[in-house]
């Protein structure tokens, strides 16, 4: 798979990215609120990563998805399923945009991608690395059924790892 496919749920799209998502991601990884995901950074580093997510489908066959709202085409962030090299795992990541918290949007989207890797893809594992200071996503994770796994350990030394129900506890 070189591209994103189009994945759609009852309210969103996910897509694959393009050019005209890297100026809000840019806008994003520039503030603060960037702090919970390696950020701030300099426009620089976030075109080496918005270009990582987007290779990995021609990569490794997985990769980030823009998600775009239906009702609207409103771009309100990215899920993804990502492994780039220093990641010890491979891991169901999600960011949105401020104005777009709080609608179940992540959830939504990360449960998608989950099954999506889970049944296309035939993972039999993911996990998300979640800094430990960011509540909003320990809480999503928790509602998706991950648990934490003091286990292993994560791309970061702080990084907290949460392992996602594995697909035979799903059905």
């Amino acid at each position: 798979m070189t591209e994103a496919p189009v994945i759609e749920t009852a309210r969103l799209r996910l897509r694959p990215h393009r050019i005209e998502d890297f100026e809000p991601f840019a806008a994003l990884f520039a503030s603060d609120r960037s702090r919970f995901i390696g950020g701030p950074l300099p426009r620089r580093r976030v075109w080496h990563g918005f270009a990582s997510d987007v290779g990995q489908w021609g990569l490794l066959g997985f990769g980030a998805w823009g998600l775009e709202r239906k009702m609207d085409g409103a771009f309100i962030g990215q899920v993804g399923l990502n492994k780039p090299d220093h990641f010890p795992e491979r891991e169901l990541g999600w960011l949105l945009f401020r104005r777009f918290e709080g609608f179940g949007y992540a959830h939504e989207a990360a449960l998608a991608a989950r099954d999506f890797a889970y049944g296309d893809l035939g993972f039999d594992t993911l996990v998300s690395y979640i800094d430990p200071e960011n509540d909003r996503s320990i809480r999503l994770a928790e509602r998706l059924g991950a648990t934490r796994d003091s286990d292993v350990l994560g791309p970061d030394p702080g990084d907290l790892v949460y392992r996602h129900p594995a697909p035979a506890r799903l059905q």
